[in-house]
């Protein structure tokens, strides 16, 4: 279809939100992206850029953008917690050379993004609050909190894990607590701090840290509970309970927690991938979508392919409903996949007992054998670009 002058509607100033607006805008569209928060969010929580995701921002011509940002990672090491002795290590440097692998902060990814939609013609309207979205046959009513209303041409529905389009496509939904929580830090990192992804592994818990441009490190610490916490990243909580969670764990992690100031707890939840994506002028993209668990750090990637998959549906296909209906189809087994990988990744760090005596031999066995083998395993999610 033509998008020359296609007026397009976004939900959502996120990393899909503002990717799928900045492509479109590129093909000509006129773009808006409506952000609930007052302010675009400069969170400096960490996120774990890889070659999928990688491949998309390259494709945008984003890649010498973001290079300033991002630390190049080398690998990925999972140790034991109280030992903090390495299990096993993906050597991310055995990726092909078009590959990359990068962290980055989340904000600095936003702020990125929404400078180069903006340079590219997107509006961005922050103070935008939905509360609901009608579908009619005549495409998609916006309903804002305070009782205006507007109808759109076509509507992304990139606004999250509480999106407002999704229960307008799917009906309610109540999502599944994994009896799990994590905290999110940030904390001031060493200059001898590695390129590489940390996972320390402890029955029932886990901690995953990695160095962050501007001297920075990032944290996330999961453990179970039967507790319930809510849902969310902005739920504040006191040090000292991270401390105590993860009070036995050894290596560099007593060190990390000690410089913890200020943290961040949320409950993990399992949602299914979306059954209806579309319909009536309306789309999903992102965690709208696709809800992920942490575990395999594959958020963001998700949503940036999603977008490049959209706009480029959009641009070739012969109308609205086709693109919609080959962009869901495109993207509804891999998110399927790669959301069911997370949730088996969640039980294989948390193991205990017999269990996890087994699987770190197996995994050490492998490492020294065969060190190539564990990161081919990924083939199909590193090595797959919806840019080609």
């Amino acid at each position: 279809m033509r998008l020359k002058d296609q007026e397009i509607t976004v939900l959502g100033a996120g990393i899909g939100g503002l990717a799928v607006a900045y492509a479109l805008a590129r093909a000509g569209a006129r773009v808006w992206v409506l952000e609930q928060a007052e302010t675009l969010r400069s969170s400096g929580a960490g996120l774990q850029l890889s070659p999928n995701g990688m491949a998309v921002l390259h494709a945008l011509g984003l890649g010498d953008a973001l290079r300033p940002i991002t630390v190049a990672a080398q690998a990925v090491q999972l140790r034991d917690a109280a030992s903090g002795r390495s299990v096993a290590r993906l050597d991310l440097g055995r990726l092909r050379p078009d590959q990359h692998y990068r962290f980055v902060s989340r904000g600095a990814l936003i702020a990125e993004l929404a400078k180069a939609a903006e340079g590219a013609g997107v509006e961005i309207v922050t103070g935008s609050r939905v509360a609901s979205v009608g579908l009619d046959m005549g495409g998609a009513e916006l309903r804002m909190l305070g009782g205006q209303a507007a109808r759109v041409p076509l509507l992304i529905g990139a606004d999250g894990l509480h999106s407002v389009l999704r229960p307008a496509l799917n009906g309610p939904e109540v999502p599944f607590f994994t009896h799990q929580v994590a905290w999110r830090a940030v904390i001031k990192g060493q200059e001898d701090d590695l390129p590489e992804v940390q996972v320390f592994m402890a029955p029932g818990r886990h901690l995953v840290s990695y160095p962050l441009c501007g001297g920075l490190r990032n944290i996330v610490a999961v453990e179970e509970r039967h507790i319930w916490a809510e849902e969310g990243w902005s739920i504040a909580d006191d040090p000292a309970h991270l401390r105590a969670a993860f009070a036995g764990f050894g290596g560099p992690v007593p060190g990390w927690l000690a410089r913890v100031q200020e943290t961040h707890l949320w409950g993990l939840f399992r949602h299914d991938v979306a059954r209806c994506w579309h319909r009536q002028g309306a789309v999903l993209l992102g965690d709208s979508a696709h809800p992920t668990l942490p575990f395999l750090a594959q958020g963001a990637n998700m949503a940036l392919e999603d977008a490049f998959v959209l706009a480029r549906a959009l641009a070739e296909g012969p109308d609205i409903d086709a693109a919609l209906a080959d962009y869901a189809a495109q993207r509804h087994p891999r998110t399927c996949k790669i959301v069911a990988a997370a949730n088996s990744n969640a039980r294989a760090y948390h193991l205990g007992g017999v269990s996890r005596l087994v699987a770190h031999v197996g995994l050490r066995v492998v490492g020294r054998v065969a060190p190539g083998l564990m990161l081919r395993r990924f083939d199909w999610l590193y090595g797959h670009d919806v840019t080609r």
